[in-house]
This record gives C-alpha cells, structure tokens and sequence, in this order.
C-alpha cells in the first residue's frame, strides 16, 4: 500500500500532522507493508532564499494579521505541538524560501532517508532556529545523515532536483491540494490535516483492507499460474 504525503518544511501542521500519522502507522501490524513517499509543496513560493523573517512578522506581512493575532496563533500552535511531544521555538524560527530543502528532500528519496531527512529538517527550523534555505546548512545535515556531501551540494547548487519538486508541486494543483499537510492512501482516500491519530489509524486501516480485499478478488478469478499449472 502506498501514501502519497505533500508538506512544507515551515508548517507546524505538517509537523504535527507527520508525528500523528507515523504514531498511527507503528501501531499497525501491516506497518512494513506501508510504502511512503514525500511530496514537496511551497506555502509561500515568492519568498527570497537570500533573506528570512521572524514568524510573527511574517504573519504580519503576508496575513495582515494584528502582532496580537500574530502572537496568539503561535502560542496556540505550540500549545498543539506540545500536546504531541513537539517543541515549537517560534522565536528562533526563521521564515524563508523553502525549496533549497525540498531539493534536498528529493536527493534523501535516492538514500531511502526521505522520512528521517524531512523530520531533521523540521526540527532544524522550528526547534533549532535553522535556515533552510542556507546550502551549507543543508550539506552539513546531509552529511549527518550519511549522505555524501558532494553529491549533496551538486543537487543544492544546480537544477539538478527542480523539476522534481516542481512536478510534485503541479501534481497537488492537479489533485485540487490547497493546503497541506495532504495524505493521499493509495490513490483513493484523502486525508487533509494534521488530522488525531486515530483518525490516520482508522484511514490506513480502511485503506489496507480495500486493498487485501481487492487482491483477493482478483486471486479468486483464476488464469494464474503456479508451480502445479494453469487454471482459467
């Protein structure tokens, strides 16, 4: 069974929504049945990789939201981070073009670290104060996850990964993704939101079902062969 995740590396939701969905999936005996593919998506594209904001300035600017406003949705963002074992530092948080770190993300796919690249990435920026957008930032991090580091600043320094992230990007328009985080369970079932985890469970569980359910019928329809023979 497949999934199909679109996030951004500065969404708390996204965050949020991966710990939800990977607590949802340990508990499943089906667990390393389960393929997971990360998909990149950009929140705010026309922001510059040469320059980052703080977060309640840059819901100022790109909301126009009060500094009062600004400030209560992050305390309330941390307090739901928190709830999941998430620790937000909005302070040190710095907002600025993500898509250095989705080029990075599309190289982990080749070192099957996809997850464990996206997780250092969203801890970097909101726990560590951490610009994403900074390349030798992102070779540092490559390289602690084994990833060899010239490879990792060839990807960052040239087109090399652009249209993967662009065509992951396109493909969430196509799909009618406005928002993220969005699940997609094996090209059926959607799943939009840093949804409860029991929500994730019931989905995936649904979605597996289906899909045994599924091979079976076509099992039981013959014209398959074996090591005794044929049947039609």
């Amino acid at each position: 069974m497949k999934i199909e995740i679109w996030s951004d590396v500065m969404c708390p939701f996204c965050y949020i929504g991966k710990r939800h969905f990977e607590t949802a999936l340990e508990k499943l005996p089906f667990k390393n049945e389960v393929e997971v593919e990360w998909k990149s998506f950009q929140l705010d594209p026309t922001l510059s990789t040469s320059e980052t904001k703080n977060t309640v300035s840059y819901l100022m600017d790109r909301k126009g939201f009060s500094e009062n406003q600004s400030a209560q949705m992050v305390n309330q963002v941390s307090k739901m981070g928190k709830m999941t074992g998430l620790d937000f530092n909005f302070d040190q948080a710095l907002v600025t073009n993500t898509f250095p770190a989705h080029k990075l993300l599309q190289l982990s796919k080749k070192y099957h670290q996809s997850s464990e690249i996206g997780e250092a990435l969203f801890k970097a920026h909101f726990v560590h104060g951490e610009n994403v957008a900074d390349t030798e930032f992102l070779i540092s991090l490559a390289d602690e996850w084994g990833i060899d580091a010239d490879k990792a600043r060839q990807a960052l320094t040239s087109d090399q990964f652009d249209h993967e992230v662009i065509q992951d990007i396109s493909e969430a328009q196509h799909n009618g993704i406005r928002s993220v985080p969005f699940f997609i369970l094996n090209g059926k079932y959607a799943v939009s939101g840093a949804q409860p985890v029991e929500i994730f469970e019931n989905a995936l569980q649904q979605a597996y079902e289906e899909t045994v359910s599924s091979l079976k019928d076509f099992s039981d329809d013959g014209n398959a062969c074996d090591a005794d023979g044929c049947t039609n």
